[in-house]
Formats: C-alpha cells, sequence, structure tokens
C-alpha cells in the first residue's frame, strides 16, 4: 500500500517544486547574511521548513489530482504513468483520507517556518503567510477536485505560474529579508515560465483525452498547434527574465551559469518541433523539469560565487 501512495505522490515532480525555493533562499539569504557559503546556506532551518513545506504543497496537489481526475473518469484512458485512484490501487476514500493528513502535516510545518522566519515582532507578516499557506491548500485541491475544478477549465497555467514561480521565488526571499524587491520578480517569473511549461508539456501529451473527458486544459482550448507555440514562449520568455536579471545585477561572469541548464531545454524545442506523437512528450516531461532544477542551482550558485 506505502508504494501505491509513493506512486500516488509521483515523487519525480518534487526537484520542479523545490525550484522556485531555491532560488528564493539563495538571494534572501546572499542579501541579508553577505556571506557566500552554500553549506551554510544549507543549515538555515527556513530553507529546509520551506523545502518541506513546498513538497508537502505538491504531494497533496498531486494526491488531489490523482483523486479529482480519478472519479470523473479523466484517468481511464491517460497517456503516461498509471493513476492510483483510476487503476483502483487506493480507493477513492482512501485518497481523501490521504489528502487530509498530507494538508494537516503541510500547515503544522509551515506553521512552524512562519514561526522561525517572523517570531512575535511581525504578527502582520505571520498572518499573511498562514492566509497564503491556507490558499495554497486549496487551490492545490480545487485544481482537479469538485464541480468547479478551475484545472477543467484552463486556469491550471494561471496557478502553476503564481504558485511554483512567484510566490515560491518571492515568498521565500521575503522569509530571509522581511522586504520586497521587484527586481526578484524576473528570476521568479523565470521559474514560473519553467513550471508552466511542464504543465503545458503534459497536457499537450494528454490533449486527446482530456478533451473526451471534458477536461478544458489551455491546450485542449488552443489545439495542439498553438500549444507548441505557446510552449516555445514559455521557454524562451523565461531565458529572458533570468538574462534581464543578470544583466541589471551584474558583478560577475559567473551569473551566465545558468545558460547551462538551456543546454537540455534547446534540444527539447527542437524535439517539441519534430514531434507529432503526443505520446512520446511524456519523456520530454522529465527533461524540462530536472533542467529548471538544474537552473535553480546554477542561477543560485552563480550569485554568490
Amino acid at each position: 500500500m506505502i508504494k501505491n501512495y509513493l506512486k500516488a505522490a509521483r515523487l519525480r515532480t518534487l526537484p520542479l517544486s523545490v525550484s522556485g525555493i531555491i532560488v528564493g533562499a539563495f538571494l534572501g539569504f546572499n542579501e541579508v547574511v553577505y556571506v557566500d557559503s552554500t553549506i551554510t546556506l544549507l543549515k538555515t532551518p527556513i530553507f529546509w521548513l520551506a523545502i518541506l513545506t513546498t513538497i508537502g504543497f505538491q504531494v497533496l496537489s498531486n494526491f488531489a489530482n490523482d483523486y479529482g481526475d480519478g472519479v470523473k473518469g479523466t484517468d481511464d484512458h491517460r497517456e503516461g504513468e498509471t493513476r492510483m485512484v483510476s487503476s483502483g490501487a487506493i480507493t477513492p476514500k482512501q485518497m481523501k483520507l490521504a489528502m487530509i493528513v498530507t494538508a494537516f502535516s503541510t500547515l503544522c510545518i509551515a506553521l512552524l517556518l512562519i514561526y522561525i522566519a517572523f517570531g512575535k515582532d511581525n504578527f502582520l507578516y505571520s498572518v499573511i503567510f498562514f492566509v497564503l499557506g491556507i490558499a495554497a491548500i486549496v487551490a492545490a485541491i480545487k485544481y482537479t477536485v469538485g464541480k468547479s475544478a478551475y484545472g477543467y477549465s484552463g486556469f491550471g497555467d494561471v496557478f502553476v505560474f503564481v504558485f511554483f514561480g512567484l510566490l515560491a521565488v518571492v515568498g521565500t526571499y521575503f522569509l530571509y529579508t522581511k522586504q520586497l524587491n521587484l527586481i526578484i520578480f524576473l528570476p521568479a517569473i523565470t521559474i514560473g515560465l519553467l513550471s508552466t511549461a511542464v504543465l503545458n508539456l503534459n497536457n499537450m501529451r494528454d490533449r486527446k483525452n482530456d478533451a473526451k473527458s471534458g477536461k478544458n486544459t489551455l491546450v485542449v482550448k488552443m489545439g495542439a498547434a498553438s500549444a507548441k507555440v505557446y510552449h516555445y514562449c514559455l521557454i524562451i520568455a523565461s531565458f529572458v527574465f533570468a538574462f534581464l536579471y543578470v544583466v541589471i545585477t551584474y558583478h560577475s561572469p559567473t551569473q551566465f551559469l545558468f545558460v547551462i541548464a538551456y543546454i537540455p531545454l534547446i534540444k527539447h524545442l527542437v524535439f517539441v518541433y519534430k514531434n507529432k506523437e503526443a505520446a512520446l512528450l511524456d519523456g520530454e516531461l522529465k527533461k524540462v523539469a530536472l533542467s529548471t532544477f538544474l537552473f535553480s542551482i546554477l542561477f543560485g550558485l552563480g550569485q554568490i560565487l
């Protein structure tokens, strides 16, 4: 049974989910502490609690996605890995319980993170981040669960861009600095665009099945050809925003380390351009997700080296 829950958690999505945390932590920690030490960053409780909180939200989202698509029959003929509820490996009741346990555990970790970051002296900040935590839980569940699931109306891209990009990077940066810096939105947009590209790739693979099941993703609405163009724009724009940040804040050639992460992404774009069989896009999901994770590490290191 544990093996089934691990499959439902879709562990391969976790590196992508923590990419925004890594970027925000590098930028925030480096600005506050002024110590060029990755080892020291990895010792901060804010970093690890933020990582655990984000993983919790991602697992909750994956459980909810498995449940929502499973009970609606969307996963009955889907491409890619087998989903647990649709296959009968986990019952809807069992998945509901897993969602409740995951949501409660994640909220507890988030509360500890908020307390350590803000203490008793920044009550307003604590309230704001608590509300954001609740919003993240609701958004993760409502993606595919319920009659008004926004993932079935083409708004999944907005959710991914905001929560995996903007809130992950800017929010983590704020946990360290207790202040907003508009320029931080540039790498936040990059992470958001790359994360959205992963979702778009997933929806491109599942387009025909989603259309039959009434899941009107953005890809279903715009069609296969336009979805490809949209995909190119997401990845190219992500590079532009990261490059713009480095140009504005330039202090060392190492800041361009992140370019290495775009080498596999260029190959990926070529593959998508030539591809005519949707099922083959499944293998590209890992490539984009891991490239985003690599970007977050190289981008962060480039700021402190």
